[in-house]
């Protein structure tokens, strides 16, 4: 069933999922609405005038506040776009601090945004939960992030009933692009762990993928055609891993060789993670073992044909967003931008 968009509230609507989403929603004549951090900064010079931007930290604020926020607004749509990802590695034990912002506060403000009378509800999760449920659950058993974000996805769709909270689910790969006022990820949280490396050993897995521009055109079609209860899994390609680190090596122009771990050397170096992790008193929220025996070295293939299906694509003009490469051209160049092409 078709239903009509045309004023959306995003919350986390100046990170990186949520700005492009911002920018979909307006191509389709929406109104956009969000917040910001009270302590961000810059936002005038980049951010699109079109978004009614307020700031406020929702995961500060008692339900009533946000409630406040959100009502008599004329919100129909409600994209939830908050939350850390499994890159971080917070004090031990992990659990209790993803459980609060990707369970308690999401749910907390999802549930505002019901009583506010919002009707439909699209949630960025992650393709793990998608994998865990092929697995039985022995995904969400070892890692504590996974844990959560299964728990994130019942408990808002909970919330829902069709027709009044229509709660649908996200589930979200590897993510490529670059946006203004932001520097990926990438850099810090990935190819800096390799910068006195002699080459760029890694396992050699495979996983889902999307252009950011993508994960918009699935918030869109999910907040137009997506169903009640329904978990869609992002993904416009699969990639090998000695691909797409051989992409960012040649955009970032690093003069560096891809170097296949073997499977027995990928637990062992993950192991030691997790000894000086213990050391430090901290605890991710994937077991460093687990990612690196299994989960990269594995294929984490998607059919992207599914969702351009399910949430009819074609209709809307969506076609997946762009490929995966042109992405990860766009992130290496924004993280290195005085690296000067070879020859």
């Amino acid at each position: 069933m078709k239903h009509q968009v045309k004023n959306v509230f995003i919350a986390g609507g100046t990170g990186f999922l949520g700005y492009y989403s911002s920018l979909h929603f307006l191509e389709r004549g929406c109104k956009v609405s969000t917040v910001a951090l009270p302590e961000e900064i810059g936002l005038d010079e980049w951010f699109p005038k079109e978004i009614d931007l307020r700031f406020a930290d929702l995961f500060a604020l008692t339900e009533d506040e946000i409630f406040s926020l959100l009502e008599n607004r004329g919100y129909d749509t409600f994209i939830y776009a908050l939350g850390p990802d499994d890159r971080i590695t917070p004090k031990s034990p992990s659990f209790e601090f993803f459980h609060l912002r990707l369970v308690e506060h999401a749910v907390k403000i999802c549930r505002a945004a019901r009583r506010a009378g919002i009707k439909r509800c699209v949630v960025l999760n992650s393709y793990f939960a998608f994998f865990d449920r092929l697995l039985n659950g022995e995904l969400s058993r070892k890692h504590p992030y996974i844990r959560c974000r299964i728990e994130q996805a019942e408990s808002i769709i909970d919330l829902g009933k069709e027709g009044v909270f229509d709660v649908m689910i996200l589930e979200l790969p590897y993510i490529f692009g670059a946006m203004p006022g932001r520097m990926p990820i990438w850099k810090s949280v990935f190819l800096d762990r390799f910068s006195k490396l002699p080459a760029f050993y890694f396992p050699d897995g495979g996983t889902a993928a999307v252009h950011v521009n993508g994960v918009a055109q699935a918030v869109v079609a999910a907040a137009i055609n997506g169903e009640h209860k329904g978990k869609y899994q992002v993904v416009n390609e699969n990639i090998k891993f000695s691909e797409m680190i051989g992409l960012m090596l040649r955009y970032a122009r690093i003069d560096k060789k891809f170097v296949k771990m073997p499977r027995w050397l990928c637990w062992l170096s993950g192991y030691m993670v997790l000894i000086e992790e213990r050391m430090k008193g901290l605890q991710g929220g994937l077991d460093p073992r687990g990612v690196m025996d299994q989960i990269l070295s594995s294929n984490f293939y998607i059919n992207p044909s599914v969702i351009k299906r399910e949430l009819n694509y074609k209709e809307l003009g969506f076609n997946g967003g762009d490929s995966c490469e042109k992405g990860i051209e766009e992130a290496m160049l924004r993280c290195y931008p005085n690296n000067t092409p070879e020859g």
